[in-house]
């Protein structure tokens, strides 16, 4: 093998990968072979619309794509369809803007015992087909790779999502999975964070056991050089991090430890002290002050309550279409984990998973930025599925359809600083559009039929996508 060829490919492939622009119509043949809809101008009639912006959803509407950008949108019959437009009936179907996911993983780790695996192939098409048109990988155990996809999607050579590129997880010293360089001070931190600023990530996302001054260093760094943080935090507090300057915080009100009694400065608390399941309510001055404080620094907050459902195994529905996406070893264990769900006892579980539905409207209803990703790292939660769970689930904490389809659109637009081009339907916007088929503001489930998913003004055949990558999940 060429090393100096293969170093010359990746630095080349990372400085393609740098740019946020929209791709331009040249795809390969190989992701043409996905495309139902290539025509230069579109109009999507009849449909209704959910726009992003949290506005009612307007019925028989049309839709006009010109190039990759929306054109034209109001009243069907009242909007001008441009001669030799190609013009698609959608009655009976729902348009949205494309999902924008904050916390979707490029890799995956099942019950039959993988770690951490790249998921290089299946999960941009996963992403894409079910509707997510633009992920922040949001912790990377590989950001070398995930910038050369990065330029490949960018580039019209493979299918997928635009991406945000992470770079490494920042963590401390302490137990933690080994894919992750454990950092020896604030020195490291700053290192670290220069380096990769400066191959091309955008984010950064801090782990469960650094240290304030580590955290502090990184997002002082991160800053001057224009990149951004966000954290699962255990050893940190969110007020601390915020106080410290943090971007962005993942994973909603259980990944605050605040609240644990004794909690020691730097310290990731024992999972076992339960005083954090009786303490932490709405009404607890200092979840509240948390609220207050996030708000008024403007730290945007990630809901993931897919993965969440982890833990509560026997409310998790058995989903037929995770099965036949994941190579049989994983569906075997991931059938037997469905299998043995209705068992668990999990009432704890359930009880955390509430609160946090009730901490994220809180938080919302504040007048914070809350956006979405599903953390599609293991078990049944996965690319895309995860994402479209996660609609479900928060009209489940009380959101109405509009409200839903905001977090996951535009508000994700704005945690990334692209919503001026994208997460909403308007003049101007970037065709990024997801059609599914039935009326999302009447059945939540509609969030999982997703027709054709509309990407820089291609449109993807979302079955054709899916059935790709069939029994691959696990491998590649």
């Amino acid at each position: 093998m060429n090393i100096c060829r293969v170093g010359v490919s990746i630095v080349f492939l990372s400085l393609l990968g740098r740019g946020a622009a929209a791709q331009d119509r040249t795809l390969s043949p190989a992701v043409r072979g996905f495309a139902s809809v290539t025509a230069q101008t579109v109009a999507l009639t009849h449909v209704k619309v959910l726009d992003g912006t949290g506005a009612p959803a307007r019925a028989d509407q049309t839709i006009v794509i010109s190039g990759d950008a929306i054109q034209a949108i109001g009243r069907t019959g009242e909007v001008a369809i441009p001669a030799g437009a190609q013009v698609l009936d959608l009655a009976g179907h729902t348009a949205i803007p494309g999902l924008v996911g904050l916390h979707d993983h490029m890799y995956y780790s099942s019950a039959a015992g993988g770690s951490m695996k790249m998921m290089l192939q299946s999960y941009p098409r996963l992403f894409l087909g079910a509707g997510v048109t633009t992920i922040r990988t949001a912790g990377s155990t590989d950001s070398y790779q995930e910038l050369n996809l990065k330029a490949r999607i960018d580039g019209g050579m493979a299918p997928g999502p635009t991406l945000f590129v992470t770079g490494p997880y920042l963590q401390g010293p302490g137990p933690g999975p080994g894919a992750m360089h454990p950092l020896t001070g604030p020195d490291d931190a700053r290192r670290t964070v220069r380096y990769w600023a400066e191959e091309g990530v955008t984010w950064f996302k801090a782990y469960t056991q650094i240290s304030r001054e580590d955290l502090g260093a990184a997002i002082a760094e991160a800053h001057k050089h224009n990149v951004k943080v966000t954290a699962h935090l255990c050893s940190v507090g969110y007020r601390e991090a915020v106080a410290l300057g943090i971007d962005n915080l993942e994973h909603g009100m259980f990944a605050n430890t605040e609240y644990y009694r004794n909690k020691q400065p730097d310290v990731c608390p024992t999972a076992g002290d339960s005083a954090i399941f009786a303490e932490a309510s709405l009404d607890n001055p200092d979840v509240q002050r948390t609220i207050r404080e996030m708000v008024e620094h403007k730290v945007s907050l990630t809901s993931t309550l897919a993965v969440y459902e982890t833990s509560t195994p026997s409310r998790v529905a058995y989903d037929a279409r995770v099965i036949d996406a994941l190579l049989p070893d994983a569906a075997h264990a991931v059938a037997k984990w469905y299998a043995d769900a209705p068992k668990a006892r999990d009432a704890v579980g359930r009880a955390v998973l509430q609160k946090t539905m009730a901490f994220e409207r809180a938080f919302y209803q504040a007048g914070g930025l809350l956006g979405a990703g599903s953390d599609p790292c293991c078990l049944h939660v996965i690319a895309g599925y995860g994402d479209q769970r996660n609609y479900e689930l928060l009209i489940e904490a009380g959101f109405a359809p509009e409200e839903a389809v905001q977090v996951m659109t535009l508000n994700g637009a704005r945690v990334l600083g692209i919503e001026k081009t994208v997460g909403s339907l308007a003049p101007g916007m970037r065709a990024d559009i997801v059609i599914l088929s039935g009326d999302l503001t009447a059945s939540p489930a509609t969030i999982r039929n997703t027709v054709t998913v509309f990407k820089n003004g291609v449109g993807f055949d979302s079955r054709k996508l899916i059935a790709s990558v069939k029994g691959q999940v696990g491998l590649k």
